[in-house]
């Protein structure tokens, strides 16, 4: 990234914000700015802010959302439905079934899906460990609600072919997600109705 040699510590603190996944140079630029001009208070709780969600946020030992303590909000909540496993990809898939009110569940990060060009196999995902809970005779459904993208969709096909192993419900999230979208980023209602329309594999 190439330095306006105004200020070196200005630069850094672009760079830095450029790193950001979807922060480009102009507006890196513009919030390394917009700290620059604000007071020394607001700089330092921001700081601080960043600081204390790397010490104190961790994964939930069960099924790796984020969380404080040793279990996450959704699976400390004993009124979730115990017999139903959401699996995601990512966190934030996580909190966009949430905004939905459609789900009542619980989840399994996988941390990623399989992808043999970018280096990721079965094994650098959870998926040893959602089996381990997949065996918890309390599960009667797994629903796969991963990005409706060519990894996603083969992920999808190789943990249904695992799961057939159990005696448990394989289904998926209807097809009213656009192939090649991200969770995330599809209105709550257009989630919901595909977590109702989920079909089974």
């Amino acid at each position: 990234m190439t330095t306006s040699s105004i200020s070196p510590s200005l630069d850094n603190l672009t760079y830095q914000l450029h790193k950001l996944p979807g922060i480009g140079k102009k507006t890196a630029q513009r919030l390394a700015l917009h700290i620059l001009r604000g007071s020394e208070d607001v700089a330092s709780e921001l700081a601080n802010a960043i600081l204390k969600v790397k010490k104190e946020v961790k994964f939930c030992l069960k099924c790796f959302n984020i969380t404080e303590g040793e279990l996450c909000a959704v699976c400390s909540d004993l009124r979730r439905d115990r017999s139903t496993l959401c699996v995601v990809e990512d966190i934030v898939d996580i909190i966009a079934i949430e905004n939905s009110n459609e789900y009542k569940g619980l989840y399994h990060v996988l941390g990623g899906v399989i992808s043999p060009l970018a280096g990721i196999s079965p094994e650098d995902l959870k998926i040893n460990e959602l089996i381990t809970r997949v065996k918890s005779p309390a599960v009667a459904e797994v629903l796969l609600a991963l990005n409706p993208s060519t990894e996603g969709e083969a992920t999808m096909i190789y943990l249904s072919k695992l799961l057939k192993e159990y005696d448990i419900k394989v289904t998926r999230i209807a097809s009213g997600i656009p192939f090649g979208a991200h969770l995330e980023f599809i209105d709550d209602t257009t989630i919901g109705r595909a977590i109702q329309s989920r079909r089974e594999i």
